[in-house]
């Protein structure tokens, strides 16, 4: 009786405690777009049920107008739905939007979000960059891999064609078709570890979700 007890307060304050963060996060958003209603935390996630997502946005913003509010669980999303929308977001305010959010799990993978695609925009990233094009994605550097990517496509191709008839993997061998590409074209030869590679970046992946 006594545990049952301790147990039914447990899940009253709990329960207590979400409602009152989910009323503060509301409180604290009264500046964003307009949205569908929300339900403690599950957010706009019902909304989004019994079709086909790019489907729901578009009767989404039929209703609530080309840039909208969506709070998927704990994850606070803006929307934009039209083409004048997102020049405005690509192209003419581009600098407001280049930052990428900060993750703890970048931060931890990336060395504290030090690399090219989670550094915060500014000179640091302006010379990364820089970097990037000079030593990597250069008109030369891209054509000088040439026989590398070709070599690698046309040994895809041979395992398909070879595999017909038989279940394949698919995403299996295209993250394997990416990753001989790359490892060639950085080290000149495929890691003897590349399963485990793989398997590394599909973790890696999954926590930056």
């Amino acid at each position: 009786m006594h545990f049952f007890n301790f147990f039914s307060l447990f899940l009253f304050v709990s329960s207590l405690f979400l409602l009152i963060k989910w009323k503060n996060s509301n409180s604290k958003t009264k500046k964003l777009p307009p949205g569908p209603w929300k339900l403690p935390l599950i957010g706009s996630m019902f909304h989004l049920l019994g079709g086909l997502p790019h489907h729901v946005l578009r009767d989404l913003a039929k209703k609530y107008g080309p840039i909208m509010h969506l709070q998927l669980g704990e994850v606070s999303l803006v929307v934009f739905t039209s083409p004048d929308m997102a020049k405005q977001v690509l192209k003419t305010h581009d600098l407001a939007f280049a930052s990428r959010p900060k993750l703890l799990a970048a931060n931890i993978l990336f060395y504290n979000g030090t690399d090219v695609v989670f550094s915060p925009y500014g000179e640091y990233w302006k010379q990364m960059r820089k970097i990037c094009l000079l030593e990597l994605l250069g008109a030369k550097n891209v054509k000088s891999f040439s026989s590398i990517r070709q070599d690698e496509v046309l040994r895809m191709i041979e395992f398909f064609r070879s595999s017909s008839g038989k279940p394949v993997n698919a995403t299996k061998r295209i993250y394997q078709f990416a990753s001989s590409m790359i490892c060639r074209s950085a080290f000149g030869k495929v890691s003897v570890e590349q399963d485990e590679l793989l398997l590394l970046v599909k973790k890696a992946s999954h926590f930056l979700e």
